[in-house]
């Protein structure tokens, strides 16, 4: 199978609200057919009645335009501490709030549910014995929800890495030896990591800490989604792939899929993941830019349209 292209909808929430407008907007006018669909749209924190009408209307407008939503994960109102919360209280209603979000998912015929593995206070992060007691907790979190994902007929789950320890995963070596503890426990699901190629310590001596490409290589057998996005060398931004961002950026398609092969990948889904600030004339240029990432990218990868 050919590399995927798919747009994580982040830059949607708020901008678009109900099902319908939303897949329109993707499929019509960015000319994308793959979707990585956050929880704003559809959060199991609504009413149980309100979330089963707005996946079957989501899987209704996906099915018509021929559109995929192949994720659902975390968005940008979700960088919560969820499973490395310290209250045990806090962990239980989040691994019930993940089970939710895994119906949502099987109702829309959606194969993954993900977000960050865990997320630490200071405190726990810097105490080496708390680190561990939070981690092993959040294991017994992700394993709660995979029992359950995999009685939906979900077919993996995913965690992402980020760029500072207590959110987990910030080097390369750090998130590999996390996802090796990971596989020796033998969950229900696979539980496999989403790298971001803009992620990673900026703060590390080791220059792969922060190399795209490096990520890309290291990762390449086992990240089903890579969230890409133009990157500079200062992490400023959730850069779309338009002239003037290409003009000074680091991603070069070509390059990058020859890291991805180099690392034995073959169809991994590479998903736009981009920020536009509520300003104008950002506000306003969501859908053209990310129309024109997808043409940049469209020589290269299937983008499900034609």
């Amino acid at each position: 199978m050919p590399f995927r292209l798919s747009v994580n909808t982040n830059p949607f929430v708020n901008r678009f609200a109900e099902p319908d407008d939303l897949i329109a907007a993707i499929v019509d006018e960015i000319g994308l057919g793959y979707v990585q669909l956050t929880h704003e749209f559809i959060n199991p924190s609504w009413p149980a009645n309100v979330t089963r009408r707005l996946a079957q209307a989501t899987a209704e407008s996906c099915a018509a335009r021929g559109a995929k939503i192949t994720s659902l994960m975390t968005g940008p109102s979700g960088r919560l501490n969820h499973f490395g919360h310290p209250d045990p209280e806090v962990r239980r209603h989040y691994v019930g709030w993940f089970k939710a979000l895994a119906d949502i998912a099987a109702d829309i015929g959606c194969p993954a549910i993900g977000t960050q593995y865990a997320i630490l206070t200071y405190r726990d992060y810097d105490s080496e014995t708390l680190r561990a007691r939070r981690l092993a907790e959040a294991l017994d979190c992700w394993r709660a929800v995979a029992e359950h994902a995999a009685a939906k007929g979900l077919q993996f789950l995913f965690w992402e890495p980020m760029s500072v320890g207590r959110e987990i995963g910030h080097t390369i070596e750090s998130a590999s030896a996390l996802q090796e503890e990971i596989d020796s426990k033998a969950l229900p699901l696979p539980l496999l990591p989403m790298i971001d190629i803009d992620h990673g310590d900026v703060s590390s001596s080791n220059p792969t800490a922060t190399d795209p490409y490096a990520w890309a290589k290291a990762f390449a057998k086992r990240s089903p989604i890579i969230h890409i996005k133009q990157s500079s060398m200062n992490k400023g931004g959730h850069w779309p792939f338009t002239a003037e961002r290409n003009r000074d950026g680091r991603i070069v398609p070509e390059k990058l899929l020859a890291a991805i092969r180099a690392g034995g990948g073959s169809d991994n889904e590479l998903c736009m993941e981009f920020s536009f600030r509520e300003r104008e004339p950002a506000d306003r240029s969501v859908i053209a830019m990310t129309r024109e990432s997808v043409e940049f990218w469209r020589p290269y990868v299937d983008t499900g349209r034609a």
